[in-house]
């Protein structure tokens, strides 16, 4: 199979640690190993430019492509990381393009600040989601979805996985099982090993992955 990309988008005041589970338990050689497939998927980091954006931790990302650049047909998934800047008219061009991707039957996964940038353009007023409270979402215009708002760390509906700041862990666990990364059994034994941390989780996940023939 060919290798499959991942889109991760990037922006000033993005939020380091949102995403990184997921991201680097798709794209980590040394992680791959356990995958269903191991090498299918690879990230790939999108800018609103090529310019260097600064990290919420004082990170410096240099993209590797526009988002002027990106065609949903070309992506596995677009992951959008929560920032403090989401709600600036600036952000129109990545929001257009997640419209385009939900549109053509491609996921979408967003969190923290991100989940109120795609109410902005009224993308969660037909689909259940979840975010950092329904209050944050009531404050914005075009939010009509508070009778689909889902009281849960994550929560994916179709294609749309949508998630609070304070769940990165189950951000990704949703990420990695809409994409079918690892095989469902040793996917549940992973997130009890970050989850839980203890020996017998270990154990465990060792255990499936063994079985699961990795």
């Amino acid at each position: 199979m060919a290798q499959q990309i991942v889109h991760y988008f990037v922006l000033d005041t993005l939020s380091d640690w949102e995403a990184v589970f997921a991201i680097s338990f798709l794209n980590k050689e040394t992680y791959q190993i356990f995958q269903a497939q191991p090498g299918r998927y690879r990230v790939k980091i999108v800018g609103e430019s090529r310019a260097p954006i600064t990290t919420a931790a004082g990170l410096t990302i240099i993209p590797e492509m526009t988002v002027d650049e990106l065609e949903p047909t070309e992506s596995a998934m677009l992951i959008l990381p929560g920032a403090d800047i989401w709600l600036e008219e600036a952000r129109a061009p990545v929001l257009a393009k997640a419209s385009a991707f939900l549109a053509a039957g491609l996921p979408v996964a967003a969190i923290c600040g991100a989940v109120p940038g795609l109410a902005s353009v009224g993308l969660l007023n037909y689909k259940k989601h979840t975010g950092n409270s329904l209050a944050e979402l009531q404050q914005v215009a075009k939010y009509k979805g508070e009778e689909l708002y889902q009281d849960q760390p994550a929560y994916t509906d179709g294609d749309l996985i949508t998630a609070a700041a304070i769940a990165p862990l189950e951000f990704a666990y949703h990420i990695l099982k809409k994409l079918e990364a690892y095989k469902p059994e040793v996917l549940e034994a992973w997130y009890k090993v970050y989850k839980i941390g203890d020996a017998a989780s270990k154990a465990e996940f060792f255990a499936a992955a063994r079985q699961a023939g990795m």
